[in-house]
């Protein structure tokens, strides 16, 4: 094993140890790693002795690959807390890393669905057998239809729903409440679901007070459940399971009004956003799909 393979597996534990890095980290932290001494691997070097334009290099090779800026830039962190390490623990006197500044990382924009997808994940979800369908499907209406957050919907308790409300009141981030507004098609789809909601009780635990309740030791629903059960809908509608998650739901809520003529402020609210800033993402989101439908429906936008 090189020097430089131990040194990394030093740093791997000192982030594991002293920093508590979770799991997910450190695993995506020694990947990393790898990945770089692949690329040094073919200059005929390695992290031990590699010098600053090798690191730039490396560095400017990611931005080439068609990496997501997400993903090059936790690689370029990954090498330089390295060789702080490093230098820290006095096994190089330098750090190649430095002198090669930091990429600029843009906010990127939410995945979005159309509405033709979102109708078919619904459909997808409905369709699936007996109570397992009225659930998920209704889960995915209420989402869709209010923009709650997975771990505002997962938290509703039994009671917000029992009477048939037109709206939510929802307890959002920093204990802010906002009221999130129900359609005719989640309304329906949370009355079918309540009919076979005992399904889904813990056993022994007909008091359960949780609209969406599990067998889990939680007791509801999680939003990794959901998360699969999502998944599992989306494969099922014909769409590639990596575009959807709980959140873009709430995406596509949010850009769907604002294409409809809603007005930002009262998306912002609608979405509990502290700031409006945050909001205007999907203005950019809904003008680059109106501005992809006028250059290919317009007449004068068309070919001849």
């Amino acid at each position: 094993m090189s020097a430089s393979s131990g040194w990394a597996e030093a740093f791997l534990e000192m982030m594991a140890v002293e920093r508590a890095a979770a799991k997910n980290t450190i695993t995506a932290y020694g990947k990393d790693l790898t990945d770089a001494s692949g690329f040094l691997a073919g200059r005929g070097r390695d992290l031990g002795d590699a010098s600053p334009e090798d690191i730039e290099a490396y560095f400017a090779a990611l931005g080439a690959r068609g990496l997501s800026p997400a993903t090059a830039s936790r690689r370029r962190a990954a090498v330089r807390q390295f060789y702080r390490f490093v230098l820290g623990e006095g096994w190089r006197t330098d750090d190649p890393s430095r002198r090669v500044d930091a990429p600029k990382r843009g906010r990127p924009l939410p995945k979005v669905l159309s509405r033709d997808e979102v109708d078919r994940i619904i459909a997808a979800a409905s369709a699936k057998d007996g109570a397992q369908g009225l659930r998920i499907g209704c889960v995915v209406e209420l989402i869709y239809a209010s923009g709650l957050r997975i771990s505002e919907l997962t938290a509703l308790p039994l009671a917000a729903l029992a009477r048939d409300p037109a709206y939510l009141m929802v307890t959002g981030k920093g204990g802010k409440d906002r009221l999130a507004p129900l359609n005719d098609a989640a309304r329906k789809a949370v009355k079918a679901y309540l009919e076979v909601r005992k399904t889904f009780l813990p056993k022994g635990d007909l008091a359960n007070p949780w609209l969406f309740p599990s067998r889990g030791k939680a007791g509801r629903m999680t939003p990794r459940r959901f998360a699969q059960l999502l998944d599992e809908a989306a494969a099922d509608a014909g769409i590639d399971p990596a575009r959807v998650s709980p959140h873009v739901l709430r995406h596509a809520f949010a850009t769907h009004l604002l294409e409809g003529g809603a007005d930002l402020r009262v998306v912002q609210k609608l979405l509990g956003h502290a700031d409006i800033a945050t909001t205007q993402i999907y203005t950019h989101v809904a003008g680059d799909r109106l501005a992809q439908v006028v250059a290919t429906k317009h007449p004068l936008s068309r070919k001849s």
